[in-house]
């Protein structure tokens, strides 16, 4: 069987399995373990907090091109999208490495620029770039891998697997924007500069939202990821994990103004399957949603409710309760758009 008919969640299944299997229960390491492969980070007990660890990787002309994408760009974005699962957590990003594989004619003003984004994203969350590693490639990559920390002092921590039936569904921001960005750069669109630039920057300089994951966490939140692989996708890794159901109103998913100008027949598909928007999508009771809805600086959108039929499935209803076809749903590496 080739990868790509497995599938990359169906590899990242076989692997767990495997890691797990060879696991000896007994060392140090698996007892102080918390949360294994399947989250947003792994975490674990330290000496005096649960510790967070978590990595991801750019490659060229897989997660970016160099002729739509600056150096600059491209290290705030390796940065951030590590940042934004920590975030997921709800925890503190504290120290990051970074391993660069790099063609031999690159300029070193290039590779300045690259660290130059990744510095200034760093600074602004109190990030210490510690250490890495370099090589040569016939391409260039960036695999970045941030560890941080449970911000609560009981190591309480923002998981996939804690949401239960009756909550409500709901996600910070706009949606959209960042396929909107991809889309524009990769096809040459000519937009006015100020959409053109919020999709452009959604796209390649994305906000982790590190403030609002704490925040969620300290008022009572317990089940959140960050949109990566696409609003329906990610639902349906919470829905895995916590044995549960979602159903969905199409009318109230926050979808990026200039995405509905600009892209206005396929804007629900953009802000539903598009993914990397990296806005934190979350669960919990009304009154929990009111008090984050009252506290975070963000817009926050409930957009539908956790339900216990058909565990592991997502529904889409319109505003007349009738059921929308999900025919992609969102992206997943060696299958790509499924």
């Amino acid at each position: 069987m080739k990868v790509s008919e497995l599938g990359e969640f169906g590899l990242i299944d076989l692997l767990a399995r495997m890691i797990s299997g060879a696991q000896d229960k007994s060392a140090a390491s698996y007892q102080k373990l918390i949360i294994g492969i399947g989250d947003d980070a792994a975490a674990w007990k330290g000496d005096a907090a649960t510790q967070l660890v978590t990595t991801d990787s750019l490659f060229q002309d897989v997660h970016f091109r160099l002729s739509t994408t600056s150096w600059h760009e491209l290290g705030w974005k390796a940065l951030a999208v590590n940042l934004s699962d920590i975030a997921a957590m709800g925890g503190v990003p504290m120290y990051a490495v970074v391993s660069l594989a790099l063609p031999p004619d690159t300029e070193v003003d290039d590779v300045r620029a690259l660290y130059q984004g990744m510095i200034e994203l760093a600074q602004r969350f109190g990030v210490a770039i510690v250490g890495g590693d370099t090589c040569r490639a016939p391409l260039v990559s960036i695999t970045v891998t941030v560890l941080g920390s449970a911000k609560d002092k009981d190591g309480r921590m923002l998981t996939r697997s804690a949401a239960r039936s009756g909550e409500k569904i709901a996600v910070t921001g706009a949606l959209g924007a960042s396929a909107a960005g991809m889309e524009m750069l990769d096809k040459k669109l000519e937009l006015d500069a100020e959409s053109g630039g919020q999709l452009r920057r959604a796209f390649l300089q994305p906000e982790p939202r590190v403030a609002e994951g704490q925040r969620l966490l300290a008022l009572g939140v317990k089940t959140a990821i960050d949109i990566s692989d696409g609003l329906i996708s990610d639902l349906k890794h919470i829905c895995d994990s916590s044995g549960v159901g979602a159903r969905v109103e199409m009318e109230r998913i926050p979808i990026a103004p200039a995405v509905r100008t600009h892209f206005s027949d396929r804007a629900l598909g953009l802000a539903t399957t598009g993914g990397e928007d990296y806005e934190l999508l979350f669960t919990a009771s009304d009154d929990v949603i009111d008090r984050v809805k009252a506290e975070l600086s963000c817009p926050v959108t409930t957009i539908g409710e956790v339900v216990a039929e058909k565990p592991g499935s997502v529904v889409m209803v319109d505003e007349h309760g009738g059921l929308l076809s999900l025919a992609k749903t969102g992206w997943e590496h060696f299958k790509g758009m499924k």
